[in-house]
Order: structure tokens, then sequence, then C-alpha cells
């Protein structure tokens, strides 16, 4: 039996072990942290559940649709209220109308990935942190950081941030120019960070909107939203705000203790919604995201040449899209490639 590799839990490592679950081949899937599902991730406190990475999937121009309904309806919420707009200097708009869908679960949306590795027969392996990988004459093996090895695969399948996938291609035991070509070509792609913070309140935050999205770049606010519009996530008779900072003032105070960062946050909430009962919030938390958004695809070239060898890459920096769907596209696109 054919053996795979998929080094991150992430939706793409999760929709690639998915689009393989008939197929006739052992895979194993490594990921560095106690959950799944990458920066589509969701944390539970005093009786909420919130989504502090992406926000919703959305089914795009391809199989997701097919596949959020396929993995069952139950506990699935598509947020109804829309999305506005504000711009730098916080005037709030209507944004424009759409008809596509806004998913996340009830438990939130760490659910896509958790629901697709439940389909599967996938060794999903935690808190493992892949080293190094080196080539041999049959196919790869893997090492974790303290040199424990992982046995040999005939294929492996890389879904980390570019950064990271770089970092990995550096250090491999592979004596070819398709692994410093593709390595070169995931360090060239660039990332913006985002700082999330948490603000929960014991009251409720009626609007119109579920979310504003800044639109001209000049607000220390990159996005607001309301996750008391997604059913099962905050009680009734309470708020949870979740303000992404935008990504110039998230990259100078990435290191900013947390307690400035949501107090920054607080304050530019209170402003947006004209309510200063904002600049208080009960309980917070935060979350930086350091290779948060990528600003272009990774050269397509080099990603199929490494193919060949059996070495693959996925995730929303391959798609060039950095959105929920576009990562189980690419997941979906490498696991056809690997079959």
């Amino acid at each position: 039996m054919d053996s795979l590799a998929i080094v991150g839990a992430g939706a793409a490592g999760a929709a690639a072990a998915y689009r393989l679950r008939d197929s006739d081949r052992d895979v194993t899937v490594f990921e560095k942290s106690r959950g799944v599902c990458g920066r589509a991730a969701t944390r539970r406190r005093d009786g909420c559940h919130y989504d502090y990475g992406a926000n919703y999937v959305k089914p795009g121009d391809g199989p997701v649709a097919d596949l959020v309904r396929d993995l069952g309806e139950d506990g699935l919420v598509e947020i109804g209220e829309p999305v506005w707009t504000f711009d730098g200097d916080g005037t709030v708009a209507p944004g424009r109308d759409s008809d596509e869908p806004k998913w996340t679960w009830e438990t939130g949306l760490t659910q896509l990935a958790k629901r697709l590795f439940a389909r599967t027969d996938a060794t999903l392996r935690k808190e493992t942190r892949v080293g190094t990988l080196a080539r041999t004459e049959t196919g790869w093996t893997l090492a974790e950081t303290d040199g424990r090895r992982f046995g040999e695969f005939d294929d492996v399948l890389l879904t980390p941030p570019a950064p990271q996938t770089a970092d990995l291609l550096a250090d491999a035991h592979w004596d070819d120019d398709r692994r410093e070509t593709l390595r070169e070509a995931a360090a060239d792609v660039s990332y913006r960070s985002i700082v999330t913070a948490v603000l929960h309140y014991p009251f409720e935050l009626d609007r119109e909107w579920y979310g504003l999205v800044n639109t001209d770049d000049a607000h220390a606010v990159g996005w607001l939203s309301r996750e008391a519009c997604k059913d099962g996530h905050v009680p009734a008779g309470e708020a949870l705000l979740i303000v992404q900072m935008a990504p110039d003032w998230s990259r100078e105070h990435y290191d900013a203790p947390a307690s400035e960062q949501t107090a920054v946050a607080a304050e530019h909430a209170a402003d947006l919604l004209d309510d200063d009962r904002l600049l208080d919030p009960d309980w917070t938390d935060t979350q930086g995201w350091r290779y948060a958004l990528p600003d272009e695809a990774v050269d397509s070239e080099p990603v199929a040449a490494a193919s060949e060898a059996g070495l693959h890459v996925a995730g929303d920096w391959v798609a060039g899209e950095a959105r929920v769907h576009a990562a189980v596209e690419s997941g979906l696109a490498a696991a056809d490639r690997i079959r």
C-alpha cells in the first residue's frame, strides 16, 4: 500500500486526507499543535465559541459547497446578516449585497477539519513537529525536531504557510535542484500579519450587520464582527466582538503586551460603533497570526517539478487567495495529483 505523509492539519491537509479516503493509500498527518484547522480556529470560554482567525467559509466557485453539505448539516450555521464597510475616517456604510452563503458551525469553524478527518482512516499525530525530511532511494523519511524518525513514505504533502515550508525545504536532505527552486519560490511569497483581539461584554449589541471590513487600508482595524450572529456561539444577553487589526498596525505592534492590544481594539470598536460601553470589556483574548494572509500565489512551475519526485505542497498560498475555501480547494487538487 502506498503511503503519504501530510505535514499540517489545517484546511488544506484535512481536505487532502478526505479526498484520499477511498484510495488505496495509507495517510499519516503530522500536526504541531493540539488542535486542527490552522487559522480556521475556534476557542471556547464561559459558554462562548468564537472563530478568532478565519471568520467563516464560503463556497467559492469550486467543490466546497457540496463538500460542506456532504459533511452533514447538523450544527451547520449560515450567517444571515450582511458585511458592511468602513473607511479610514471610521464612516460605516452598507456593503454590496451578496447571495453567497457564509458558513460556520455551532461549535465553531474548527468543525470543518474535524469532520473531514472523521470521515477518513488517516492517522492524525498531534503535537508532533516535523523538523526535517529526507529523500531516499524509494521515497521520503520525516523526523521530529528531536531527531526521532517516523518511517518512510512514498509521497509527502507540505501544507504549512510558505515561510515555514521554505524552512523545511532549506533543511531537507535532498540533493536536487528542484528542492532549492521550490524553497526559493516558497520564500518569495510575502505575508501580512494580523493581531486578533476578542472582546466580550455582558450585554447584547444589536446592529444591522454581521461584520465591518475596512476598504481603504487607512484604519488601524481591518475587520470587526459580531459572533452573536452565529447560532450557538454567544449566550443570550451577551456580546462578543472579533477585532482584527490591520496588517500595518499588526506588524508594528505584534509583540506588544496583550493588554495593550485589546485596549486599542476596544477604543476603536467603541469609536466605530459609537458606543462607549465597548471601552470596558469584561474579558478579552488575543492571538497573533504572523502568517495570516498571503499576498500572491507561489510560482507553479517549481511546485509541479517537485511533485514529480513525490514532494507536494498545498494551502491558500498555493491557491493565491487567503480564504478557507481556497485552502480546501488546494488540498483537494493536491490529493488528485497524488492519486
